[in-house]
């Protein structure tokens, strides 16, 4: 790769191997991540290429906070 990548310019989807420069782990490290849940992969194209958000990357970094799910209010009979 001849570009360094910045945390401030990275793309919206990452490789995986610029997920585990980020991350300074190896790739097969972040594939199994991938499928245990831990960083959820987006499949493309026909070959099943991975692609990871950049936010999921930053959360694992502790950058940014996931955002939570907001459960629909309950409703209360009176």
């Amino acid at each position: 790769m001849a570009d360094k990548l910045s945390l401030d310019n990275l793309p919206d989807l990452l490789t995986v191997r610029e997920v585990a420069e980020i991350l300074r782990v190896s790739s097969l490290t972040i594939k199994r991540w991938g499928k245990r849940g831990k960083l959820p992969a987006i499949r493309i194209n026909s070959r099943g290429d991975r692609r990871y958000k950049k936010e999921a990357v930053l959360w694992l970094l502790g950058i940014t906070q996931k955002t939570p799910i907001t459960e629909p209010p309950s409703a209360t009979s009176y």
